[in-house]
């Protein structure tokens, strides 16, 4: 009896180092909506580096136009584009890419031609050219929220996490 304890204790222990070492890729947790851009949650397994992507902005669309003006930054889906650009561009010098993202916030502002309304579709449209497309199929979760920027017609800012072993 106390020999059958041992060898299924063992077992049991073997089996416990066993899994993780099978289990080392990121997971991804799908949306209950076939059609999200989003998972709905994502495990990161240990001896992965993760990386912290301060928020950026979008730029100009037209340094030109007047500061603040809907000429100047473009509407959600332009800035949107933009920051997402620009997210590739550092994803890119760390020597990553969207595939590797595990988690986006979305900061929103309310576009003043929307009746002062955030252009969620907009930006979802634009999230879902890079997350979760036939070319790059990976989709980190992700929060989206209402804010107010600091920079008069700015509409959109992302901050993203990474990934990578």
């Amino acid at each position: 009896m106390i020999n059958s304890l041992k060898f299924t204790f063992l077992g049991m222990a073997l089996c416990a180092f066993a899994l993780p070492a099978g289990a080392q890729t990121v997971t991804r947790l799908a949306s209950p909506n076939p059609n999200s851009v989003i998972a709905s949650a994502v495990a990161v397994p240990a001896g992965y580096t993760t990386y912290y992507i301060s928020g950026i902005p979008g730029g100009p669309k037209d340094p030109s136009a007047p500061e603040g003006s809907p000429a100047r930054w473009g509407d959600t889906a332009q800035q949107t584009d933009d920051v997402l650009n620009k997210l590739e561009a550092v994803l890119t010098k760390l020597g990553l890419n969207f595939g590797d993202v595990v988690k986006g916030t979305v900061f929103l502002v309310g576009d003043p031609a929307k009746g002062g309304n955030i252009d969620f579709a907009a930006m979802n449209s634009e999230w879902g050219k890079r997350f979760g497309s036939a070319t790059q199929p990976h989709k980190p979760a992700r929060s989206t929220v209402q804010i107010g920027l600091a920079t008069p017609g700015a509409l959109v800012e992302i901050e993203l996490v990474a990934a990578k072993k």
